[in-house]
């Protein structure tokens, strides 16, 4: 991986909190840095391009939203069904997330984890059947692991100057 230079090091800082909530964040961060909003872009791309920076997204706070019943799914899968699994699984709508982790036997048997977001209980319930039903036969047991406490979600930070 290539060496951050001073200004996309200053990108980089500039950004890693989250980008200003206003029409035109990238202008607004361009010109916080002193430079055309094009050329800002030109270096995002090109870090992106790099594996420098891997991805863009919001990061919302389910619970400032509403929803307060949110759990990662875990479900014992096959090992030579882990991606027919994984791809029904993305493949619904209210998955936030899907990923593969490895086993911890004899008291670990999951390796497919699954993030949902419900506003209520009984809904909760609903798409974790929805997950299970998806799966079919491919699932061998599951557990719901549901969130107590809201995580902070941060990627690489960089320090200051």
């Amino acid at each position: 991986m290539r060496q951050l230079d001073d200004l996309d090091r200053r990108i980089v800082l500039a950004t890693q909190e989250g980008l200003p909530l206003v029409p035109q964040p990238w202008h607004q961060v361009a010109a916080g840095l002193g430079i055309a909003p094009a050329l800002l872009m030109e270096r995002v791309r090109a870090m992106q391009a790099d594996g420098i920076i891997r991805r863009i997204g919001a990061v919302p706070n389910h619970y400032a939203l509403g929803y307060r019943h949110n759990g990662m799914t875990v479900w014992d899968v096959a090992d030579q069904d882990i991606e027919a699994a994984g791809a029904a699984l993305t493949a619904l709508p209210f998955v936030s997330h899907c990923y593969q982790r490895p086993r911890r036997l004899p008291h670990w048997p999951y390796s497919l984890f699954a993030m949902i977001h419900a506003r209520d209980e009984a809904t909760a319930a609903g798409l974790v059947d929805r997950l299970a039903a998806a799966l079919g036969p491919m699932n061998r047991g599951h557990r719901v692991l549901y969130s107590t406490r809201i995580l902070k979600k941060t990627g690489l930070r960089l320090g200051g100057s």
